[in-house]
Order: structure tokens, then C-alpha cells, then sequence
């Protein structure tokens, strides 16, 4: 058995190997010596990656006629079983195994036992190391982690020699890895391909031998005191302090952090003469060993949480911080991330991001409703993502079938093209249907507003014939900014905004942030247990209200001259939106004494998003000009799921008859009060759900600029008045489906739901 003294040895042995100024060749012929020596066995060989194929390089009691003649594909033998599936081999009778491969060039005739471990360098194997023996036997898990351990160290001295490069390495995965499909909950529709680009890139270790092992260890105490603190860090963030999966998840991640196991695991690698970041990869390569055995789904989550926080260790440790975003996209990717905040989707360059995939997400979370604005499709809720997509590798991510294909064969690539074109020929088709009306085939007459939040994407109004804003996110503005902007950067932009629409209405809902819209330099407000109900929207505005007030000077003196449409969010008592009129007027007054222009007129009105609202709409109705449905959040509140949540994120249908009496009572109670009412949210930008809010009386829709195209197509193709009559004896009558009796009534009248 080898001890960690044994080891020691190894390594110390191996330093003055690398050290030395001879030739790669023969540094790799010490290599097989001093394994073969240490480990008492009868071989020792290394194979490298060659032109697609494993080489036998050097080796310690094979025949050496065979060196740079004995020549494996991967995933033939036992060596290119090894390298191929990256997992370490131990037999005690190795030609009883089905892979294996006699060479017999290579003398080996006499050898039964054998072990071996890959190569690996930036997570794609480069070669084996392997040993052999006479006798039949087993081998100890200490001797494999010491096979593993010089591994890691022939790894950095194969990538210094310029042996193996990573684009070969990386070619070589991708060839032998063969493509996979992963299935996933479609967040925003669409088809993209891209290479795979981790929002947090894995370190890269460049240097495995300590030279120093005491400051190894006290590199290692500093790095576990941040990350320690790091993770205290977030379990007082309001986010987190609740019950709930976040803060499940920080208590496990907290439970790793103090396990004081995990940390002597890292320092007895260290003692073995490992730097801190190579010891952390050699326990990590065991977690991940593990994780590939369990088959209980919770244990496999929670090594998972486990590999994360040590890549947490390492970042630390290496001072990599930095998010792919920050260091600049290359080329057309996919981005992959176990989850997003909205802020950090928004660093990404909009020209080169094509796609997002998720280990977790859920439909309605703010990050995808980003996304839908920057048009980005997103897959989220794909399991195993990390244990089969590397960097690099070339992915499709097919939105509307749920799908990520994985390092797709040529015949995968062929159809996502044919999909591109056909997707173009819908989008002609939808086109020209521009400068049509949204008019039903009855005659009912729709009016299709789109959602915004971004500079440019006014530009959408000309591109999409949408017949204004209905709501403009100005948070969009606070969550890319590092600080607070100021009143002039916001006049700039409702300017510029109000310029591009025209004549065509735009309106502007106050800032919405705080929950999961947090910003850095807003953080000290957040002290809620449940943030999507507590210290956000109109709440926080009101209780700063300096910030408010700033913000409606901006908007006041940007549409001067014009008509100013201004919307207040999450209002839960029809006192919150007087005050929040007051304090517009009380600007507007000061705005008059300072000698400035003032909008023509001003309209004001509420999102209805809070049920509580609901119950007071007989007094709410007659102070606004108009109101809007927030489906996102009335959703989650009505039904008390969090939609962040993704174990929640497709419990609950939008035409569930909940949703639907709320919306039409809401519909109902704005006619008779002769207010408009406009439904915004992700429920009125699919076409079925949209043709039920028509069915209860909505007429004006406030969608993404990607779903006026085929909510008008599907507008022009319907008879909306028996749809209605249809509608309200569904919702009278217990314990219909809703979406079944839709879908079918649909189909029969040959309505366009594509």
C-alpha cells in the first residue's frame, strides 16, 4: 500500500524530473521509471495523444521496440477506455475484461494485473499512465489516487513540453465524446448554435508540484476563510434568509464549507507535495468518480453542490473571478450557467450571445423575461448540463422541442439549418403581416403593444408594426448600471425612447427592482425573507423616495411637449398609487416654478398584479386612466409559488380557471369603469393563452416584440365572439379543462397557433 510518505516521494522525485533540462522523451522515461520503482510494479507506461490516436510513449518493463510503434484508438483496449470515458481502471485480471486488446509488440504476455488512470488536461484526456503486474491482484485505492496524483503532474509537464496541445486535446474529446441530447424546459422559444462558454470558467492549473508545502497549506486556510465568509455572506443576504430552496442549497454549501473531512482530504494531498489548487482537483477528481456511481438522485445533488463549491475554492485560490462576461465573447455562443441573475445576462455582448442554457431557471423569473426582450433563446432545468458539456464544445439549443444537442453528428447540424430556414420563412410571413391590423375575422379589433427596456429596442416598433410601448422596464437601466443613474442618463434614454416611437404611445412603468432584481448599490434595502413579496417595486421607491422623485423629473422633462404615460408597479392598496401620483405632481409643480416645459398631458396608471388590489378596484378604477395585468407575478402570487422556484416553475397552467375568472373579473370591472385595461406578461405572448384573454374580453396586449408577428397571425385567422360565448360556460362549469376545450375549438376553426 502506498502511504502518503510514498507519495511524497513520488512527487519529490517527479520535481527534479521536470526540473531537469533534458528532453521531454527523456523526462517521460524517468516518469515510468520512478512510478514503476515506488509503486512496485513490474510496468509502468504512458500513452499520449497523437493525431487521434493514443501512443505508447514510454515505458518501464514493456518491450521498448514498442514505443512510438504501439498505437490505440480511443475507446479500444484498455487504455482507450480509460482515456475515453475519463475514469480510472483497476483489474486483477486484465484480459478477462471485454476491452481489452492484446498487442503483441509491446511483450506483455505475462502480466495479468493491471490499473490505470487519464491524462487530463482542461477536461479532455491527453493520454494514460498505466501499470502492470505479474501476479493477479487488486489494487488499493490509495495506489490509484497516487497513479492519478502523477497524472495530474505529467499533465503540466505533457502541456509545457508542447507533447499535446488543448485544440488537439479539445478535438479529440469532441470526436470520441460523440454527440448526446439533454432534455430541458423551454424558458424562451428559439434555435441557436454556438460553442459552450461557462458564465463561470473552470480554473485551469498550471502548476500541480508545492514548492513550498507549509505556504500550500496556509494559501489553502486564507482561501477557506473567504470562501467561508463568502457563504455566510449570502446566507444573510434577504434572498437567502428565508425558508426555501435557495437557502436549502446555502445550508448545504455551508455544511461543505466547515466540513472540516473536506479540508483534511485537501491538505493530506497537499502533504503528498501538491500545490493547493492541484490538491483541490485531486479531491475533486475523486468527488466526481463518486458522483458517476450514485444513482440516488438526491446524493448525486448534493456532491454536485459539492464540485461547485470547490471550483468556488479554486476561483478563489487562482484569483479567476472574473465571469466569461467580463472577459469578453469571442464568436457565436451559448452561455452555460447553473442559474442567472437579470443583471448578469445583461453583461453579455447582445452580437455574439446566442443562447442560454440552465441547470436550474424557471419560466417566469425575471432573467428570462430579460432574455425574451434581448431575444436570446433559453433552455433551463437540464440535468447533468456540467457532467456532459465542456467548454468549448459545439452546441444547438433547440427551444421549442426542449432540447440541447450536444456535439451533434452532421446530420444534426444539416436539420437545426433547415429549421433556420424555415423559422426565416415564418418569420417573412409574419412580416407581412406588418402593417396589417390585429383584426379578427368577426371583426374585433386587437390592439398588440410590445414590451421594452433597452435602448434599442424601440427599433422594434417599425420592425414588428406594434402599435406602441405598453411597457417600458426602466429597472433595465438601473440593473446594467454599476451605480445609480443619474437624472440626466435617464432623460436620455426616455428621449430617446419617446423620439423613436413617434406618434405611437409609450408607457413607462416606474422602477421595479429589489426580489430577484436586486442592484449592488440598492442592497442594504433588501432585509426581506420572502423578497418577491417584500422591500420591492413601488414599496422601495416610495420608501426612497429621493430616488423616485428623480426619476419622474426624467420622465417628466423627457416627454415635454408630448403625452406622458406613467405606470406604478406592485401596488397593493389604491393609497399607494394617490401617493405615488402626489409625489409626480409635487415634481411637476417644482419642474413649472423652475421655468421648464411640461409634458401636454399626463396619464397615470397601475399594474394589477397583487390580488389584494383586486378587492378594491371600485376605488382604484376611478383615480387611474388606465391599468394593466400583470400575469408574471398575479400568477405566482394567486397560487403562492414562487417563481423562482423550479420545482414550481410548470405546476400551474395560465388557463387554469383561477387565473382566468381573476383576469376576467379585472376585464369586467375596467369596462363598466370605461378604463383600459392591457394584459402584460408572458401570458399574453403565447398564442393559445392570448386567444383565451381574448375570449374573456381583453383587448389590448402588451408582449414581447418576437410574439407580435404570430399573436396578430393568429388574431386575423379567429372568430373571437363564439370563442367568448364558449369561454364564459367553460369557466361557469366545475372542472373543465380549459386548455384541452381551447386547443380543440382552435383546431376546428383552423386558428394559427404555430
Amino acid at each position: 500500500m502506498v502511504a502518503v510518505n510514498a507519495a511524497r516521494e513520488i512527487l519529490r522525485r517527479l520535481h527534479d524530473v521536470m526540473a531537469g533540462r533534458t528532453a521531454a522523451q527523456a523526462k517521460l522515461n524517468q516518469v515510468v521509471k520512478i512510478v514503476a520503482d515506488e509503486l512496485g510494479s513490474e510496468v509502468a507506461s504512458i500513452y499520449l495523444l497523437r493525431d487521434g490516436m493514443l501512443e505508447l510513449f514510454a515505458t518501464q518493463g514493456l518491450a521498448q521496440s514498442a514505443v512510438h510503434v504501439t498505437r490505440l484508438s480511443m475507446g479500444q483496449g484498455l487504455v482507450g477506455t480509460i482515456a475515453r470515458s475519463r475514469e480510472a481502471m483497476s483489474l486483477a485480471e486484465a484480459k478477462a475484461h471485454p476491452d481489452f486488446a492484446y498487442r503483441p509488440e509491446t511483450g506483455e504476455d505475462d502480466f495479468h494485473s493491471f490499473a490505470g488512470v487519464p491524462i487530463v488536461r482542461r477536461e479532455s484526456a491527453i493520454g494514460v499512465l498505466a501499470v502492470q503486474h505479474r501476479e493477479p491482484r487488486d489494487y488499493a485505492e490509495v495506489e490509484i489516487e497516487a497513479l492519478q496524483t502523477v497524472a495530474m503532474v505529467l499533465s503540466e509537464l505533457i502541456h509545457g513540453a508542447g507533447l499535446v496541445d488543448d485544440a488537439q486535446a479539445a478535438r479529440a474529446r469532441a470526436a470520441n465524446s460523440g454527440p448526446a441530447r439533454l432534455n430541458g424546459l423551454k424558458l424562451v422559444d428559439g434555435i441557436a448554435r454556438g460553442q459552450a462558454v461557462f458564465h463561470q470558467p473552470r480554473v485551469v492549473i498550471e502548476h500541480t508540484v508545492a514548492e513550498d508545502t507549509d505556504a500550500e497549506r496556509e494559501r489553502l486556510v486564507t482561501a477557506f476563510r473567504q470562501m467561508r465568509e463568502q457563504i455566510d455572506s449570502m446566507m444573510g443576504q434577504a434572498e437567502f434568509t428565508g425558508a426555501g430552496d435557495h437557502h436549502d442549497i446555502l445550508e448545504t454549501y455551508k455544511m461543505f464549507a466547515y466540513d472540516e473531512g473536506w479540508a483534511r482530504r485537501i491538505n493530506e494531498a497537499i502533504e503528498t507535495g501538491l500545490t493547493a489548487e492541484a490538491a483541490i482537483e485531486r479531491v475533486q477528481a475523486r468527488t466526481r468518480s463518486r458522483m458517476r456511481s450514485i444513482d440516488d438522485p438526491y446524493l448525486r445533488e448534493r456532491l454536485t453542490d459539492l464540485d461547485d463549491l470547490a471550483n468556488r475554492l479554486l476561483r478563489i485560490l487562482s484569483g479567476q473571478l472574473s465571469t466569461a462576461a467580463q472577459m469578453g465573447l469571442q464568436g457565436d455562443t451559448i452561455l452555460v450557467a447553473r442559474n442567472l441573475g437579470p443583471a448578469e445576462l445583461l453583461e453579455y455582448d447582445k452580437r455574439h450571445l446566442k443562447g442560454v442554457v440552465l441547470e436550474e431557471g424557471s419560466l417566469t423569473a425575471h432573467v428570462i423575461i430579460v432574455a425574451r426582450a434581448m431575444g436570446v433563446p433559453v433552455l433551463g432545468r437540464v440535468h447533468e448540463l456540467f457532467a456532459q458539456v465542456a467548454e468549448g464544445d459545439e452546441l444547438i439549443v433547440d427551444g421549442g422541442n426542449g432540447a440541447l444537442l450536444v456535439r451533434p453528428a452532421a446530420a444534426m447540424i444539416k436539420s437545426y439549418q433547415a429549421m433556420r430556414v424555415l423559422k426565416a420563412r415564418q418569420a417573412e410571413q409574419w412580416a407581412r403581416l406588418r402593417d396589417l391590423p390585429a383584426l379578427s375575422k368577426d371583426g374585433h379589433s386587437i390592439a398588440l403593444m410590445m414590451n421594452a427596456g433597452l435602448a434599442g429596442d424601440a427599433a422594434a416598433l417599425d420592425l414588428t408594426g406594434a402599435d406602441g410601448i405598453g411597457l417600458f422596464r426602466t429597472e433595465f437601466q438601473f440593473l446594467v448600471s454599476a451605480t445609480l443613474p443619474r437624472r440626466e442618463r435617464q432623460q436620455a434614454l426616455y428621449s430617446q425612447v419617446l423620439a423613436s416611437a413617434g406618434a405611437r404611445p409609450v408607457v413607462f412603468r416606474t422602477i421595479d427592482i429589489g426580489g430577484d432584481k436586486s442592484v449592488p448599490y440598492l442592497s442594504g434595502d433588501n432585509e426581506d425573507e420572502n423578497p418577491a413579496m417584500g422591500w420591492r417595486a413601488l414599496r422601495l421607491a416610495l420608501g426612497r423616495s429621493g430616488l423616485m422623485k428623480v426619476q419622474a423629473r426624467a420622465l417628466l422633462q423627457a416627454a415635454a411637449g408630448q403625452t406622458l404615460r406613467i405606470m406604478f408597479p406592485m401596488i397593493s392598496e389604491p393609497w399607494e398609487f394617490a401617493e405615488a401620483r402626489a409625489l409626480v405632481e409635487a415634481q411637476k409643480a417644482l419642474i413649472v416654478r423652475q421655468g421648464h416645459a411640461l409634458p401636454t398631458e399626463i396619464q397615470y396608471g397601475a399594474m394589477i398584479e397583487v390580488p389584494a388590489l383586486i378587492e378594491t378596484l371600485d376605488v382604484l378604477l376611478p383615480m387611474v386612466d388606465f391599468v394593466s395585468v400583470g400575469t408574471n407575478d398575479l400568477t405566482q402570487f394567486l397560487f403562492a409559488a414562487d417563481r423562482a422556484n423550479p420545482r414550481l416553475a410548470d405546476r400551474y397552467d395560465w388557463l387554469s380557471p383561477a387565473i382566468l375568472r381573476v383576469i376576467r373579473r379585472i376585464v369586467r370591472a375596467a369596462r363598466d369603469a370605461d378604463v383600459p385595461v392591457t394584459v402584460c406578461g408572458e401570458m399574453g405572448g403565447r398564442p393559445l393563452e392570448a386567444l383565451a384573454l381574448m375570449a374573456i374580453g381583453v383587448e389590448r396586449l402588451s408582449i414581447t416584440p418576437a410574439a407580435i408577428g404570430p399573436i396578430k397571425a393568429m388574431v386575423r385567422s379567429a372568430n373571437l365572439a363564439p370563442l367568448a360565448e364558449a369561454m364564459n360556460l367553460w369557466l361557469d362549469a366545475p372542472g373543465t379543462n380549459i386548455r384541452t376545450q381551447l386547443q380543440t375549438t382552435a383546431t376546428l376553426q383552423g386558428i394559427a397557433l404555430a
